[in-house]
């Protein structure tokens, strides 16, 4: 699964803090990805038309394709947990989100991974610590990457991304397309790397990945270009080191997938962290 490195480089996440503390009653949530972390006591979680996830334990829930769905505390004594919106910093159509299953569920045991990861964050949360917001934006991250992880090695992550990983010729035009994404690529060149036929690439990529490779390549840029953002690199240099000969296209791109320009889309991302401090109680 070392193929997924490249991937998992391009798609960074965001989490904000929506709930913090003991839950008693019902709490709904959607719009975004979702994840949730289960300190103690005993919550419900309902999905409409789904099976309910009873939580009595300790316990782990991501949910990263904003599905729409409430916590129940079904215990006497109020549960406590953490729970976190989840953005990826691509649009939703990517390779990565697409794999993912609806829901992933585990359980957190003194012998597992995640428990040190869970346990400092909760530790980071309930705290007052200099650098809070930005330690718990980091353990976020570490922790939804240590996610990914587990439903790699379970065999959750599943669809376009493993199927192309694991195919030998596509996964070769993955990894130029990774390694150059602001290269110019024609189907062509594609194709030849692929050894295929202009036509059969096309068709295998759209089936396997789940989008044309100009759709794929153009989220790729749209991945790359906002982490160069978050650096403060001006649109104009960002434009050019993604594929674009000027700033106003990629500014129609922004614009096109995420309905916003990249200094407005740059706005709402810190905007976005700076709450999270706000929101942690």
């Amino acid at each position: 699964m070392d193929n997924l490195s490249g991937i998992l480089n391009q798609h960074t996440f965001a989490t904000t803090i929506n709930h913090s503390g003991q839950l008693s009653g019902i709490k709904h949530f959607g719009q975004h990805g979702q994840l949730h972390l289960l300190e103690s006591g005993t919550v419900r979680l309902n999905r409409p038309g789904q099976r309910e996830i009873l939580m009595d334990r300790p316990s782990v829930v991501l949910l990263p394709k904003g599905t729409s769905h409430y916590l129940e505390s079904v215990s006497d004594k109020p549960a406590r947990l953490i729970s976190a919106s989840v953005t990826f910093t691509i649009a939703s159509s990517s390779l990565l989100i697409n794999a993912l299953p609806d829901i992933v569920y585990l359980q957190v045991s003194p012998d597992c991974s995640l428990s040190c990861t869970v346990q400092w964050l909760f530790n980071e949360v309930f705290e007052q610590r200099f650098g809070k917001d930005v330690m718990i934006n980091k353990l976020g991250e570490i922790f939804m990457l240590q996610v990914l992880r587990h439903a790699t090695e379970q065999g959750s992550l599943h669809q376009g991304a493993i199927a192309a990983l694991n195919h030998p010729q596509m996964r070769k035009v993955i990894e130029v397309i990774h390694n150059q994404p602001g290269h110019h690529w024609t189907l062509n060149e594609l194709a030849s790397i692929a050894a295929m036929s202009r036509s059969k690439f096309a068709e295998s990529f759209k089936t396997l990945v789940g989008q044309t490779p100009n759709d794929y390549i153009t989220d790729l840029r749209l991945a790359v270009a906002q982490q160069l953002l978050r650096h403060n690199k001006p649109v104009n240099f960002v434009a050019g080191e993604v594929g674009y000969e000027h700033g106003s296209a990629l500014v129609r791109i922004f614009k096109k997938k995420l309905g916003v320009s990249p200094r407005q889309w740059l706005q709402q991302s810190r905007g976005n962290q700076a709450s999270t401090a706000g929101a942690m109680v």
